[in-house]
């Protein structure tokens, strides 16, 4: 769950939200999600849609062999997706609204979905039937693999059609950007055989019940309870919680965390302005979440050093991180499996096209340090809800890149898939490399060794070095070389003919 939260801005028509909500007013074009913003964008006749961008090649060499998971032939829209703990990742777990039968109106809550991975020798390849876990007419939000008990989901839910006088949760300028944080919304779980089956094949079936039939409370407390994810264990749950009292006249949203294994509730983050989509970092010792501590409805991202008591359980945070700190609307944060850094969805480039974006993860040691960020994709329609496999070899996000629908004027937003090559990126300050055009000649190249040799070598801005190139037809051969020669003066840079580093060498 990417968890973060329905935005829409005044600057275009009704922005249907992927927030951790499930429901919108009913003038929305789309129902809200559990993590940000929808992008599903109302069209506006008074604007002409810009070119379309040849996505692939301007997100290359980071991202490869995409492929779009859902389609609109089976979803009105689907998205928030999250993937299993298996290395590689077996199934995974979205929220999507069904194509409804001829003559009738799609549902208004999204349902939560799980669905198998298909793979051939170069990757993931398709998606299976999906698997709807969730029972009928209620909004859900959220789904969450179980690390431990591989056929085990969470995943918040109203188990019954909401209720019509829920106060607004979240909205960002006028009324029709607006989700809610339905009271009826509980973290919940299930147990889906079809998982069981696939993971253990020929094992003697339990005698199912329960959960496996389903879907069950975890928990149940007053108010909006969703936004949920496990511990790399298993044994401890994040969570947001609504308080009883209002801030600013709104609902207001802390994160929790819940014991399995005792059935405690603690709090770990309390502030005024809505504070969700917590993931625990790789190391199980940080979380990451997005707030809106200002009240000014641009999220922004945070992460916090845990403290634990003598148990093991976090008791709370000994120091936050604010990662974000600007007029950009950032949400959905989501650990790389190294730690290094964020992946996150932004408004950066405009209100009217999110896109992904990848951050440093603060460094408790310089609390001070100028974190770095890089744009990771490149495409028409919004791109948002990014998130890793376990192993960090594939990203998956929610984006509306696909082909257009008979009667629709933009695409839907669907699931989509890429091979992550970006695994070192957490090892080489390249990664943070600003894009640069397409070189077209050797004084380009050459403009963009030297700006990387600057950026990663303390060296390179009081010393005096030489750089020369060879041309071929996959790009420029660069040597820089430190002047007078010192070991480790001398380095090796690859820029290919899209502007990109290929590689990066030191010598001595």
């Amino acid at each position: 769950m990417n968890h973060s939260h329905a935005i829409a801005l005044s600057l275009i028509t009704p922005l249907a939200l992927f927030a951790c909500s499930p429901s919108t007013k009913p003038t929305d074009p789309a129902p809200a999600s559990n993590s940000g913003p929808n992008p599903n964008l109302a069209p506006n006749p008074n604007q002409s849609s810009p070119p379309p961008l040849d996505f692939k090649s301007l997100e290359a060499p980071l991202l490869t062999s995409h492929l779009q998971l859902t389609s609109r032939d089976k979803f009105v829209k689907a998205g928030e997706a999250y993937f299993d703990h298996n290395s590689p990742p077996r199934w995974v777990i979205f929220q999507a609204v069904a194509v409804p039968q001829p003559g009738t109106d799609p549902d208004p809550f999204y349902a939560m979905y799980v669905a198998r991975l298909r793979y051939d020798k170069s990757g993931i390849s398709a998606l299976d039937a999906a698997v709807k876990i969730s029972p009928s007419e209620s909004a859900n939000t959220c789904g969450w693999f179980d690390p431990v008990n591989k056929a085990h989901v969470i995943f918040g839910s109203t188990l019954t059609r909401p209720g019509n006088t829920q106060r607004p949760g979240f909205q960002v300028g006028t009324r029709n950007y607006v989700w809610m944080f339905p009271h009826e919304m509980d973290v919940v779980s299930r147990t889906v055989p079809e998982i069981f089956r696939d993971l253990q094949p020929g094992a003697p079936e339990p005698r199912w019940s329960g959960d496996a039939l389903s879907a069950k409370p975890v928990f149940t407390l007053p108010n909006y309870d969703a936004e949920c994810s496990f511990s790399k264990d298993g044994k401890f749950i994040l969570y947001s919680h609504v308080r009883a009292e209002l801030t600013r006249g709104k609902d207001d949203a802390d994160i929790w965390i819940y014991n399995t294994q005792t059935g405690e509730h603690r709090e770990l983050v309390h502030a005024d302005g809505y504070d969700g989509g917590p993931f625990f970092s790789p190391d199980n010792k940080r979380i990451c979440y997005r707030s809106d501590r200002v009240g000014n409805d641009l999220l922004q991202l945070f992460v916090a050093d845990l403290t634990f008591d003598a148990s093991g359980m976090p008791s709370g945070i000994s120091h936050e991180y604010q990662v974000t700190n600007n007029e950009h609307v950032n949400w959905a944060p989501f650990w790389h499996p190294s730690g290094k850094f964020l992946i996150y969805g932004s408004s950066e480039m405009g209100h009217t096209n999110y896109e992904c974006f990848a951050v440093e993860a603060p460094d408790s040691a310089d609390p001070s340090k100028q974190l770095r960020h890089r744009r990771i994709t490149y495409a028409n329609g919004a791109d948002v809800l990014p998130v890793f496999s376990d192993d960090g070899k594939c990203m998956m996000w929610t984006a509306q890149r696909g082909p257009l629908a008979e009667g629709e004027t933009k695409p839907s937003s669907q699931v989509w898939v890429a091979r992550f090559n970006g695994a070192s990126a957490s090892q080489t300050d390249l990664f943070y490399l600003p894009r640069f055009d397409p070189p077209t000649t050797d004084a380009d190249a050459l403009a963009i060794a030297r700006r990387a040799v600057e950026i990663n070598d303390t060296w390179a801005a009081s010393a005096r070095y030489d750089i020369t190139s060879k041309s071929n037809s996959d790009g420029w051969h660069i040597t820089a070389r430190r002047l007078p020669e010192t070991p480790g003066g001398f380095r090796s840079i690859h820029v290919k003919r899209d502007g990109t580093i290929a590689d990066y060498g030191r010598g001595e």
